[in-house]
């Protein structure tokens, strides 16, 4: 399966685990909560599911590669105590807290939080002298003396045998208490992961035509050469920074990343013929209403590749700005959450205490930031989304004190109206932004008219997570009537295969 269905199927194995009945006791015992193994090539995403699965569901996580661990650090090490048995004292060898373990009820003091989820990665691939060891841990969900604490959910990840000479086959008495699940690379899904996070558009154009080199891992002549959904991510982040740093990413550059010479240098070569595009075609200009014939009659007689790059572009700068004003939005929406909180009296207070009220709702929003942060159960745009809004009640909080606004009524005037400018600012990008898209189509219609590049450009804006939420808001009628015709399109396409079989 997909790495987008496997994460459905781990929250609900989760829930189902986790479910108590009316006693207070999980409705499925520890016994039979099998530990879920996720088998799948390198770089797929099985990771970071992990972490994306502990945020959503507000669970603790703890993850280990166990491949650099040896068997003390697992088990524990072992020291001698005296007990008597039958009347009788003997010296009987016990073993120190598994590191693991320890980590698990660390993590349960530092975030309060007592249900979880302990990933070990690479679980196929460990020593010979600590495979007895994780066979035991899929078993009996020991490590050495030490249980894994009741609420904690057991769940490992490995590579099948054909990507890693070092895997261990497990034996079928071990396969039948655990939970596998095997993964793989789908380029339709992790396109929607690539829009929310981001992903450079050249990568997205470049894999829309090639969509072979989204994921190989082949053995040559030369060594072991492969491209991995991983390592188009972090090239991804390189190519983001280097264009603020204004440094150029050559083929040496992605080769570092791509580890393939036939993929890496077709997408260096592409890389530049991006770049290239995006001054020609001046994108800027165009989203800012400019149209000119000249460019119109040259988009609409180049080669489809180039066609493909072209809306890549515009789609990457209007998902940019659609991305931050949505950001701000949230901003603004949290922003009036803690200001609301402003008028409200605590009985005992006195008039005269505006300044301390704000610095009272900047402090505790800081400390649920924190808390949140150190659980780990922000992402990194919720990171953002609270960094903001705290950036805001700082300032808020400062304007208060240099103009000495002590009195709640007067404080509370001067609040509402700078959440007004806040208000207005939020407008105005949220017409920038659909002034943006605006132009697109007008280009669009222009360059391409009612072809198959429309059907394209409205396709991508549609898996767009950001543009859908935008377009919730902003109603743009062109993109709705492509929209119809578009399913009608494919209604009309599904007929005709009804017939045709």
């Amino acid at each position: 399966m997909n790495i987008k269905r496997a994460k459905e199927e781990i929250k609900n194995t989760i829930e189902a685990y986790l479910y108590k009945d009316s006693y207070g006791a999980y409705a499925i015992p520890k016994i039979r909560q099998r530990p879920i193994l996720l088998i799948g090539p390198p770089g797929v995403g099985k990771t970071q599911i992990m972490e994306q699965i502990s945020i959503e569901c507000e669970l603790g996580l703890v993850a280990y590669t166990i491949t650099h661990h040896t068997r003390q650090s697992a088990i524990g090490l072992p020291f001698i105590i005296k007990k008597e048995f039958g009347g009788k004292e003997y010296s009987v060898t016990e073993y120190t807290m598994s590191e693991i373990v320890g980590s698990i009820y660390y993590k349960i003091e530092e975030t309060g939080l007592k249900e979880g989820i302990l990933f070990i990665d690479e679980i196929n691939c460990v020593s010979e002298t600590l495979a007895p060891t994780m066979l035991q841990f899929l078993q009996c969900k020991t490590f050495g003396n030490h249980k894994i604490p009741e609420g904690w959910i057991i769940i490992a990840a490995g590579n099948p045998p054909e990507f890693n000479k070092s895997v261990r086959e497990f034996d079928i008495v071990t396969l039948d208490r655990i939970k596998r699940i095997n993964v793989e690379p789908d380029f339709s899904i992790w396109k929607e992961y690539a829009y929310q996070e981001a992903i450079h558009p050249a990568i997205l154009a470049y894999l829309d035509v090639k969509q072979q080199n989204f994921c190989q891992i082949e053995a040559t002549v030369d060594g072991k050469q492969f491209a991995t959904p991983r390592g188009w991510e972090d090239l991804s982040r390189l190519i983001e920074v280097y264009e603020k740093m204004d440094k150029k990413t050559d083929r040496e550059v992605v080769g570092q990343y791509i580890q393939h010479n036939k993929i890496a240098k077709d997408f260096a070569n592409y890389l530049e013929l991006f770049y290239k595009y995006e001054n020609d075609y001046e994108v800027d200009a165009v989203l800012s209403g400019t149209l000119k014939e000249a460019l119109l009659f040259k988009a609409g007689r180049a080669p489809f590749d180039e066609k493909l790059s072209l809306i890549g572009l515009l789609l990457s700068k209007i998902g940019t700005v659609f991305r931050e004003t949505l950001e701000r939005e949230k901003t603004v929406e949290s922003l009036m959450m803690q200001l609301k909180k402003f008028p409200n009296k605590k009985e005992g207070e006195e008039e005269n205490s505006g300044i301390r009220k704000m610095g009272e709702i900047t402090r505790l929003y800081e400390e649920e930031w924190k808390k949140k942060k150190i659980a780990g159960l922000l992402s990194r745009r919720q990171d953002h989304l609270f960094k903001n809004v705290l950036k805001k009640l700082e300032e808020y909080d400062h304007i208060l004190k240099s103009e000495q606004l002590d009195n709640r009524e007067d404080a509370w005037k001067r609040l509402r109206k700078l959440f007004q400018e806040e208000n207005i600012q939020l407008e105005e990008a949220m017409n920038r932004a659909g002034s943006m898209l605006e132009n697109a189509f007008n280009f669009m219609e222009a360059a391409f008219g009612d072809s198959q590049e429309m059907v394209i450009f409205v396709t991508q804006l549609n898996m767009n997570n950001d543009c859908i939420q935008f377009l919730q808001e902003y109603k743009c009628e062109r993109y709705y009537q492509y929209n119809k015709k578009l399913l009608f399109q494919d209604r009309e396409d599904e007929l005709l295969k009804r017939i045709e079989s």
